[in-house]
C-alpha cells in the first residue's frame, strides 16, 4: 500500500575468561555528580493512539507501511503529522521543523505514547530548537534507538522523564520483541526479570560473556556508543554515578570501538558507575581480514575488565531482530550469575 492511502485512510486517527591485549592506564577523573527527579510517564493500553516522528533521518514509504502495520498489530491507532515526510538532505526536514514535530505529539492531549520510526542521525541537531517545557506539562512514553539515544538522554536531564530504549517503529516487531515491550510499557510489575533471547546467541557477537562477574543495582542509563560519546561535554550529558550504563552499537571496527570507550573513561563516564550492560555489538568486527589486529571481545575486556564493577556482554538490546525494552532513569539490578537484568519498579504509571 502506498504512502498516499495510508494518509487518506489514517490522517483522522488522532564468564568467558580473556587475556586483556595490553596494559590499562589508571583513569582517575571523575565527572561532578547530579540528580535527577524521576518523571514516569502513563503506561500504554490497547486502543490508545501513539504519535509517529522522525527527529532524525527521512522516512520511506516503507518505514512508514511498517510502522503503521506494527503498530496497528500492538492494538494502537497512529497519528502524525505532514511533517513527517519531509526531507532536508539525510533528514527529515530542517532541524527546527523536526523539533516542532515533536513537540506537537508532547502537546497532544489525544496522543498518549510517541514512537521514532527510524534513527539515522540529527536528533542532537534539534536539541537546542526543542522546547522542554512542553515534555514537562505533558509527560508521554517515548520510544526509540540508535540516535534517539540523544532525545532520551536530553529528556532525561532536562525533564526527569523515564523514556524507552527499545524498537523503532519501523523495526521488527517479532514475538520475542512484542512480549518484552509490553511487559515494559502496557502491562509493568515490580520484579520484571529480564534475559537475552536463547535463539540469537547462533554467532560469536550473540554469545553472552561476563567480562567481570558480580550484581549491581542502579538506575538504567546509557543507549548507542557513539551517540552517547558525542553528548560528552554537552549540557545533555548523563551523570552516570551509581548507575547501570547499557551500550550498544553497529558496524563499528573494534579500533574505533576502543577510540569511544577510552574517551567514556577519560571523560569519566565508568567513574563511579554501578555495572555496564552490553547488547549485541553487531558486525563490529576488523575489516581486513590480513591485519585484524584486536578483536571486539579483546577490546572491551581490556577496556571494561578493569572498571571492577559487573559488566556482561550479549545481551538481547541494540541493532538485532529481537530486542528488550529498556526504561531510562529506572531503578534495575544486575545479576551476572544468572545473566539476568531485574526492574525494582515499574516504568511506568497506571491510568484509569
Amino acid at each position: 500500500m502506498k504512502r498516499r492511502l495510508f494518509i487518506k485512510s489514517l490522517t483522522a486517527a488522532s564468564a568467558s575468561t580473556f587475556v586483556a591485549p595490553f596494559n590499562s592506564l589508571s583513569d582517575n577523573y571523575k565527572k561532578p555528580s547530579g540528580t535527577y527527579a524521576v518523571v514516569k510517564p502513563p503506561r500504554l493500553r490497547k486502543g490508545d493512539t501513539v504519535g509517529i516522528v522522525a527527529p532524525a533521518g527521512f522516512i520511506s514509504d516503507n518505514h512508514f507501511e511498517r510502522s503503521i502495520n506494527n503498530l496497528e498489530e500492538l492494538g494502537f491507532r497512529v497519528k502524525y503529522t505532514d511533517r513527517l515526510f519531509g526531507r532536508h538532505g539525510y533528514f527529515a526536514g530542517d532541524d527546527e521543523t523536526r523539533a516542532r514535530d515533536l513537540e506537537s505529539m508532547f502537546a497532544d492531549p489525544v496522543v498518549k505514547g510517541i514512537f521514532c520510526v527510524r534513527g539515522g542521525w540529527g536528533c542532537a541537531r534539534i536539541l537546542p530548537h526543542f522546547n522542554f517545557d512542553i515534555v514537562k506539562k505533558n509527560p508521554k512514553a517515548f520510544i526509540g534507538f540508535s540516535d534517539i539515544t540523544a532525545l532520551s538522554y536530553a529528556l532525561f536531564v532536562k525533564t526527569g522523564l523515564v523514556t524507552f530504549h527499545g524498537v523503532n517503529s519501523a523495526t521488527s516487531f517479532n514475538e520475542y520483541t512484542t512480549v518484552n515491550f509490553k511487559r515494559v510499557l502496557v502491562n509493568p510489575a515490580p520484579g520484571t526479570k529480564l534475559y537475552a533471547a536463547d535463539e540469537e546467541r547462533t554467532g560469536s557477537e550473540y554469545q553472552i560473556r561476563v567480562i567481570r562477574s558480580g550484581t549491581a543495582t542502579g538506575q538504567l542509563v546509557g543507549g548507542n556508543l557513539s551517540i552517547m560519546v558525542s553528548m560528552l561535554g554537552t549540557p545533555y550529558d548523563i551523570d552516570t554515578t551509581g548507575k547501570l550504563i547499557f551500550i550498544e552499537e553497529v558496524r563499528e571496527e573494534p579500533y574505533r570501538i576502543d577510540r569511544m570507550l577510552t574517551q567514556m573513561r577519560k571523560a569519566g563516564t565508568f567513574s563511579g558507575a554501578a555495572g555496564v550492560i552490553l547488547g549485541v555489538f553487531r558486525d563490529c568486527h576488523p575489516r581486513n581480514e590480513d591485519s585484524p589486529g584486536f578483536s571486539l571481545q579483546e577490546v572491551l575486556y581490556d577496556r571494561l575488565h578493569d572498571l571492577n564493577i559487573p559488566v556482561i556482554y550479549g545481551m538481547s538490546f541494540g541493532h538485532i531482530v529481537n530486542k528488550l525494552t529498556f526504561p531510562v532513569g529506572i531503578r534495575a539490578e544486575l545479576n551476572t550469575v544468572h545473566r539476568q537484568i531485574t526492574l525494582l519498579e515499574e516504568a511506568v504509571l497506571p491510568t484509569d
